[in-house]
């Protein structure tokens, strides 16, 4: 499948929809100076092309009495069990992400509890799954970097 070409405005509209997914394209067409339609078929044609997926909402779990991040590498039996294994992981609302992977772990998950005693019972809840041989977990200190951008950036300076 070829890539779609992304120009300069193009970059800068991904580039402000990331900031801020809900901005109005007319403020977007304000700031690039150029028409609210424009920016409406260039988002459209980047939809269409698969490049914009949807659109995301931002929550600060923190404020919510969810700020214990862990993460916590699966061990399986046998690899035959991923998705077995996977499916019942995916039952665990406090499993946010999930990824199989290679090396140590067969699977990586990222989980959000309200402190230490839920976070035990949320890998407790993993480790009782079939299949799955042991956890191992780290806990994280701080989300130090989160960046979209400078991914995206470097994207474009690539195409």
């Amino acid at each position: 499948m070829p890539k779609f070409k992304l120009d300069e405005t193009d970059h800068k509209i991904l580039d402000l929809l990331i900031d801020n997914t809900r901005i109005p394209f007319t403020d977007i067409a304000k700031k690039l100076e150029i028409s609210a339609g424009t920016i409406h078929v260039r988002v459209k044609k980047m939809e269409e092309a698969g490049i914009i997926t949807g659109s995301s909402l931002q929550v600060d779990y923190k404020k919510l009495g969810y700020a214990f991040i862990a993460y916590v590498g699966v061990f399986i039996f046998k690899t035959s069990q991923t998705q077995f294994v996977l499916e019942r992981i995916s039952e665990i609302p406090f499993v946010t992400v999930a990824h199989v992977t290679t090396g140590k772990f067969n699977i990586f998950c990222k989980i959000r509890a309200r402190d230490t005693a839920h976070a035990k019972d949320v890998i407790y809840q993993i480790d009782d799954i079939e299949g799955v041989s042991r956890t191992e977990t780290m806990i994280s200190m701080e989300e130090s970097i989160n960046d979209k951008k400078r991914l995206l950036h470097s994207i474009f300076k690539e195409i």
